[in-house]
């Protein structure tokens, strides 16, 4: 598929990128905001991302069939998870979806259209505007700044779609190697509404360079970024005054398993939900779960019920392969192999499984419950405890850090531990086997993505 040459990321590998193209192509973004962006109304953008998310789940689909054609190497992963990363972001992509989240975050679409009465939200006619009555208008900014993260595409591409319900011009700059999704999206954006889509500019080069970066940083009202927590300080350290930083740095997801779901009848399901969160989008993204802590007493025990993830896994690999890493991360991996391997000669608490003659998967089962870190790529470490006691004992280091937490229990026992885990500072909590599909309204580190991105401006009748 030959892709026209509307983004900066669609010039030759050869092109220079220059402090100046960044500045014009910011100038730009403005001018084509003010005449085709800034005044169509929510209802509008939301009938847009529908049809986006439409074409992006039909077979057909040219963007599409191209993501998937794409080699591993491109992309990062295999075609079966990519497929599944896809299908399972797109599928929220309703009206009823859409209207929830800016309902959730900002009392209503009409508040992004006109002066709204706050209590009520409806619309403000000349009429309604009465003596003391307060009326608002939620307003985004004029030029947003993404920079997205590397490891999966989904971040830039609900970025794109926050900015345009807030009618922002919108630049996303890429990781150098982790381009050619978020193109493909922005593309296929264009496609539907070409006038839109020239209010977003895609470009990609090496993190750090400072010297392409402050143009981008000084026409920007609104910067966002998801990465390392190095890059992100990088950043910060370098922001203008007037622009407002919405950062996302490193972050780790869990589950917790409760002995009642290791059952006959629950424990097969509880195997297949923990494969389902470790192999989707190879277990890189900040959701995805680094450790699982399984009750101990259960009618499987915890090592047993580690040796059935392990084996899922294994099956799973023949099915949806994990994507290419590189030398660096492959290293981690075994020598992560190496120390458990060691402990496991010599203790019987300790156990490993992984795959045979490649770095594929790889469970960890052990008893230390402190979380000492994770090389990610589906290995997952699984640890028996007694209760959530010995869970926040474990991760007590990282508690600042806590994502997302993946439960397994009963409806009841969900709902107490969903509160305990609240209250120790959890801001995300979902049934295990849904980490990585989280809904359109949730709030990312505990804050509302879209209200963080508006300024309000309020009216004051006489």
């Amino acid at each position: 598929m030959n892709l026209p040459d509307f983004f900066i990321a669609d010039l030759p590998a050869d092109a220079i990128v220059t402090p100046g193209l960044i500045t014009s192509a910011c100038e730009a973004l403005k001018r084509n905001r003010k005449q085709h962006l800034k005044s169509r109304t929510t209802r509008e953008i939301i009938h847009l991302l529908c049809e986006v998310g439409k074409e992006w789940r039909s077979p057909a689909n040219p963007f599409r069939c191209h993501a998937l054609r794409l080699d591993p190497e491109m992309t990062g992963f295999s075609r079966p998870i990519l497929e599944r990363g896809l299908e399972d972001f797109f599928a929220g992509f309703t009206s009823e979806n859409w209207s929830a989240l800016i309902a959730r975050q900002l009392g209503g679409a009409g508040c992004l259209d006109a002066f709204t009465n706050q209590a009520s939200n409806h619309t403000a006619s000349p009429a309604s505007v009465g003596p003391g009555r307060s009326q608002i208008l939620a307003l985004g900014p004029e030029l947003m700044v993404h920079f997205a993260a590397g490891n999966l595409p989904i971040p830039a591409f609900m970025g794109i779609c926050l900015g345009l319900i807030l009618r922002s011009a919108q630049f996303i700059k890429c990781s150098s190697k982790a381009s050619v999704l978020p193109r493909l999206f922005a593309h296929s954006i264009h496609a539907l509404d070409p006038k839109i889509g020239s209010c977003i500019e895609i470009a990609a080069w090496p993190g750090g360079d400072a010297a392409l970066e402050t143009p981008l940083l000084d026409e920007a009202d609104c910067v966002t970024m998801t990465g390392s927590d190095e890059a992100v300080n990088s950043i910060r350290m370098r922001m203008p005054a007037q622009a407002r930083f919405l950062a996302h740095g490193h972050r780790v997801g869990f589950g917790y398993i409760s002995r009642e779901m290791l059952g006959a009848g629950s424990v097969n399901e509880m195997v297949s939900r923990v494969a389902d969160d470790v192999t989707a989008w190879d277990q890189n993204g900040c959701l995805s779960p680094q450790v699982v802590y399984v009750e101990e007493r259960g009618e499987v025990e915890s090592d047993q019920f580690a040796g059935r993830v392990a084996m899922e896994l294994g099956r799973r690999e023949t099915l949806e392969p994990r994507g290419p890493i590189s030398p660096e991360e492959a290293a981690a991996i075994v020598s992560r192999r190496a120390i458990a391997e060691a402990l496991a000669l010599h203790r019987a608490d300790v156990k490993i499984w992984s795959s045979p003659k490649s770095t594929a998967w790889t469970v960890v089962f052990e008893h230390d419950v402190r979380y000492q870190g994770c090389p990610l790529n589906r290995f997952l470490l699984i640890k028996p405890v007694s209760g959530l006691e010995d869970v926040f004992r474990g991760m007590d280091g990282v508690r600042r850090h806590i994502s997302s937490v993946g439960i397994g229990a009963s409806p009841t026992q969900s709902a107490d531990l969903a509160l305990a885990l609240a209250r120790w500072g959890v801001p995300r909590i979902c049934p295990i086997g849904r980490m990585q599909k989280p809904p359109l309204d949730w709030h990312q580190d505990g804050r509302p993505t879209l209200a963080d991105m508006v300024s309000w401006s309020g009216f004051e009748a006489e």
